[in-house]
């Protein structure tokens, strides 16, 4: 009898042991999958987030270039206009137009590389992925974009001269009101968005709080 109930202990000893085991193998079987979806999940997140921001800046740039190439059109350019004002005003459209480009281009290619991105296997990381393929023309297109912008602005001043030519009693005050405006409009560019925002983007590791700053 005493064998019986030793034999039946060490039998309900296995079978909670057993037991343990399967759920502890359930558990990592669980949590493993758990991390699985998390990964796919970030990886996913960054992917969006990058896609977002290539997708801010070719509008952006599509709309700057789409702005520049109907002026570049569309303006009436007086028949005895300053030579040098008119290959200025052509160089500087055509400069702005080709920034732009650059930018726009170069984020809708690498718009197109990373929504093939796999987040399911993932043969390396997307942070790798990112920075070996993508990061060195993210930089460009941001530099193509910043160089544009200004250009721009000065083609407002130009315009300017250009519509008024004509006007002898007008041109002086309203072309020079407006270069006023858009020189205020680049002062304004470079010494605070361009310098406080360009180089922040530009930086993978720069900080959005940084206590010491």
């Amino acid at each position: 009898m005493a064998s019986m109930l030793t034999t039946l202990s060490a039998g309900l000893d296995m079978a909670d042991m057993t037991w343990e085991v399967k759920c502890r193998e359930e558990d990592m079987k669980q949590r493993k999958l758990e991390n699985e979806r998390r990964a796919i999940d970030d990886a996913r997140r960054s992917v969006d987030e990058r896609a977002q921001q290539l997708k801010a800046l070719s509008n952006q740039s599509a709309l700057i270039a789409g702005f520049s190439m109907v002026v570049l059109v569309e303006i009436q350019i007086p028949s005895d206009l300053n030579p040098a004002l008119l290959t200025i005003f052509g160089c500087t459209a055509a400069l702005v137009v080709v920034f732009m480009l650059t930018a726009l281009l170069n984020c809708t290619l690498m718009l197109v590389a990373i929504l093939r991105y796999d987040c399911v296997t993932r043969e390396v990381s997307f942070k790798e992925f990112w920075r070996k393929r993508c990061e060195s023309d993210f930089i460009l297109s941001l530099r193509a974009f910043s160089f544009g912008v200004p250009l721009f602005i000065s083609l407002l001043a130009q315009i300017g001269w250009i519509i008024f030519w004509e006007h002898n009693s007008a041109t002086a005050y309203a072309s020079s009101l407006i270069s006023c405006i858009a020189v205020s409009a680049m002062l304004f560019w470079f010494m605070h968005t361009n310098r406080k925002w360009t180089e922040f983007v530009m930086t993978p590791e720069a900080k959005l709080y940084n206590p010491n700053a």
